[in-house]
């Protein structure tokens, strides 16, 4: 894992000044402390951090072909490398290392910008073709690693890994973007292909672009999820997932540093332990956060994943109250970034480091299989959208959506103000409800007029509604989790862990969110995804000689924090010095009144608005460092 960056002159030959290249470079060096490399000339400059994992001696970056007429620099892995190279090596090229990095400057000689079909892996990569005076930038096509870019007044194309190397640019434009508090509260993230910021775009997963003298920035689509060919049966499904998840684990396990994975006692985490566990011939690197109280800890689970298959298992208690790390979100994310589970996913991987370089992690199995509690909500929301007509079921629980108290309070089943919400609207509005950090119309309470009329009516919908255009199946299950992959997925889950990592210098890999499994997952009937209100009950059921049924078959917990109880005790001042600071009033993004009362009812009790409020609190600590 690594981080890259460069300088593209669009239209002419302009000064890429190499002091300030490098200087900027070093500010994601935690991407990447054990190595820097860079290269120039009068189109191009190509930089870049190692984290040294395979080839430790020859993968030194950039890298060359042969005639040292293309270079690369690389962040990611591709598993398929040595296959790969045995191909080109058969076509007439020669390796002169071990690197997978080096099959990306061969493999664009043998095929042109078709050569990001051939990888298999999580990549973001930049390559240089001196001959034709080509830039090529791919990245993987489920938005594993990062890659930012923006065009200066001076026409210089620049990219990196993470949004603080263009910021430091001097010629970069650092205007925000007026879009992105609308979006930010509606999804707790901006998401692709935007930033904070006007100019600054984020290369869409399953993307590239291929610039040279005088073309335009135009990216191009290679990859996007299928409808499928053939559902899977019941038994087609339970004979091969088992199979081919350990193949996807197996190519994981290629590294020439210590390897591990995480363990948090869940069902995706134990089902890689365990799989690993078969294909490794020595004990398993576990690591695992517990937490100090019984509402927030899963320790006891991982451990129990961790004696069954005798792994090396390192585990650090931590408190559920432990907000030391709040101050650091912003320089790490860069922008307003709003999942709170960012916070003990930074001490796992903080942990992880002192004895891996590598950590396989259980991410994406949600988003394949159905797992989270909003799949079933809206399936169950589906079948009455189809029973009762448009224009019956849009005004009576349109009604009723307005009229139900938002009882915050009141157990799960009596908090029916979003489902009413919901069951008024389309598809991709219900979706939308459904994960949005606020909904619509609490973000027009929280709004400023001013800011609503500098809007004119746009709305974060927008994006769900593009990606909409192109849903690949009728089916509601896969709808949403197409949805899912196209937002939630890149937007919060992978920024999450990316950051979080790279962060202490850590490599994550996510074998259930390797592509071709991903396809294969998504010919899965969704009948047996979600069966009897019980998510991912195929992966599951697959997994029951693995994983014993106390983990598989248990209520989901994640790595929730008590947001709520943070600000009425420990971040209450927090609450006064920032949400309802000098700086935010001045903003002009919001309604004064409206944010006075929402920390006024939530410090009293009278509302839970505590998921808004963290939003807010990461938005300021945003705004206070323009």
């Amino acid at each position: 894992m690594c981080g890259i960056s460069g300088v593209f002159n669009l239209h002419q030959p302009h000064v890429i000044e190499p002091t300030l290249i490098k200087r900027i470079n070093r500010l994601q060096s935690h991407r990447g402390p054990d190595d820097e490399g860079y290269y120039f000339d009068d189109y191009a400059a190509l930089a870049h951090r190692r984290l040294s994992i395979i080839d430790l001696a020859g993968g030194h970056q950039p890298l060359f072909n042969e005639d040292n007429s293309i270079v690369v620099v690389f962040n990611g892995e591709i598993y398929n490398f040595r296959e790969l190279a045995s191909e080109l090596t058969a076509l007439g090229h020669q390796f002169r290392t071990l690197s997978d990095t080096e099959v990306i400057v061969h493999a664009w000689e043998a095929w042109g910008e078709e050569c990001i079909q051939r990888f298999r892996g999580m990549f973001a990569f930049a390559l240089w073709d001196t001959n034709t005076r080509k830039l090529f930038i791919g990245r993987d096509r489920l938005g594993k690693k990062p890659l930012f870019y923006t065009v200066t007044h001076q026409g210089q194309f620049l990219f990196a890994s993470e949004l603080k190397v263009l910021l430091a640019h001097p010629d970069v434009d650092k205007q925000l973007r007026p879009e992105m508090a609308e979006e930010f509260f509606m999804y707790g993230y901006i998401p692709d292909p935007f930033s904070a910021y006007k100019q600054i775009f984020k290369l869409q997963p399953g993307s590239y672009l291929t610039l040279e003298p005088g073309s335009r920035v135009s990216p191009r689509q290679y990859w996007d999820l299928q409808a499928p060919q053939q559902t899977l049966s019941w038994k087609e499904t339970q004979q091969t997932l088992i199979d081919k998840l350990k193949e996807a684990i197996d190519i994981r396990l290629i590294a020439d540093v210590p390897l591990g994975a995480f363990l948090s006692g869940g069902v995706d985490s134990s089902a890689i332990v365990s799989l690993m566990a078969e294909l490794q011939n020595t004990p398993v690197n576990t690591c695992a956060i517990g937490f100090d109280e019984q509402d927030y800890d899963e320790s006891d689970y991982a451990r129990q994943i961790a004696e069954r298959y005798q792994t090396q298992h390192l585990q650090q208690i931590v408190s559920p109250h432990d907000i030391s790390l709040i101050d650091q979100l912003c320089d790490i994310y860069d922008e307003p970034y709003a999942d709170s589970s960012a916070l003990p996913t930074f001490r796992v991987c903080q942990l992880a480091s002192q004895r891996v370089k590598v950590a396989l992690s259980g991410d994406g199995g949600d988003e394949i299989f159905g797992g989270y509690r909003r799949h079933r909500m809206h399936l169950a929301e589906e079948k009455l959208r189809s029973a009762i007509p448009h224009k019956i079921r849009k005004p009576l629980f349109g009604s009723l959506g307005h009229l139900y108290p938002k009882a915050d309070w009141a157990p799960r089943h009596f908090r029916a103000k979003t489902t009413f919400q919901s069951l008024a609207m389309d598809m991709v509005e219900g979706y939308a409800n459904s994960v949005s950090k606020l909904r619509t119309d609490e973000r027009q309470n929280l709004f400023s007029q001013q800011y609503r009329h500098q809007l004119n009516g746009y709305n974060g919908i927008e994006i769900l509604h593009q990606h909409a255009r192109h849903l690949p199946s009728d089916d509601p299950l896969k709808q949403i989790q197409y949805l899912d992959i196209k937002t939630w997925l890149p937007g919060d889950i992978l920024t999450k862990v990316d950051r979080a990592s790279m962060a202490n210098s850590l490599e994550v890999r996510a074998p259930l969110l390797d592509h071709e499994f991903v396809e294969w997952a998504f010919c899965i009937d969704s009948r047996d995804n979600i069966r009897r209100n019980e998510g991912k009950y195929a992966f599951k059921k697959s997994l029951e000689s693995h994983v014993s049924n106390d983990i598989l078959y248990r209520p989901k917990m994640g790595f929730s924090m008590p947001i709520s109880h943070w600000f009425r005790t420990s971040l209450q001042p927090n609450l006064h010095k920032h949400v309802l600071s000098e700086s935010m009033f001045d903003s002009g993004f919001f309604n004064v009144d409206w944010l006075k009362k929402m920390v006024h009812d939530h410090q009293h009790g009278y509302r839970d608005h505590g998921a808004s409020l963290w939003c807010l609190l990461m938005f300021s600590q945003f705004m206070v460092r323009q």
